[in-house]
């Protein structure tokens, strides 16, 4: 990861945070896996609304196999060898007025964050994905209306590469990202 290069200064964590598909398929503890939640609760969000919600399943327990079905083929090609997967929703809604809220998303992706980040410090692999059937975690894991299921996750001990489908392997490594100028105005959006 020593590749990775940032323009200004910013903490290590942050820079060598990255989204590995390898994993072991070694279970994590659930000290280790509610030090993540704990991360998450400590988000920042809208008059503290807090409307994150994680649904998850251990690997080798009943649910593992709902949740595991959720995935499309390209995300199942390597998710089988991690140790949970995590279902991120969000209420759409403020609990002190019942009316919308607009950054139920935007706070909910902060916790998911946080969580992220807790999972590079502990030496997990956390990755997030968009490749599942967003209708289907709704109904099979009882998610109530008013609730947005945003994205899934898989979370594992880090595993050899070497292990992954060959056309995963040659991606499994930090990604590099856009610089600042494409993505940041000053003024009005350019």
């Amino acid at each position: 990861m020593t590749y990775r290069k940032p323009d200004y200064p910013i903490h290590d964590i942050i820079l060598h945070r990255w989204s590995p598909r390898a994993m072991s398929g070694e279970p994590i503890s659930d000290a280790e896996l509610m030090t993540l939640f704990e991360a998450a609760r400590w988000a920042p969000s809208s008059f503290n609304n807090q409307p994150w919600r994680f649904v998850y399943a251990k690997k080798d327990t009943p649910a593992w196999d709902i949740f595991f079905d959720l995935l499309n083929d390209s995300n199942k090609k390597w998710a089988q060898h991690a140790a949970v997967l995590l279902v991120i929703a969000s209420c759409d809604t403020f609990e002190y007025s019942g009316k919308y809220s607009r950054t139920h998303s935007f706070d909910t992706g902060a916790a998911w964050e946080n969580l992220a980040l807790q999972g590079t410090i502990n030496n997990l692999a956390v990755r997030g994905m968009e490749g599942f059937s967003y209708e289907r975690a709704k109904r099979r894991l009882n998610i109530p209306d008013g609730y947005t299921v945003e994205a899934m996750a898989a979370i594992g001990k880090p595993g050899n590469k070497e292990e992954l489908p060959a056309d995963l392997q040659e991606k499994e490594k930090p990604s590099m990202r856009k610089n600042i100028t494409e993505f940041v105005f000053e003024g009005a959006f350019k």
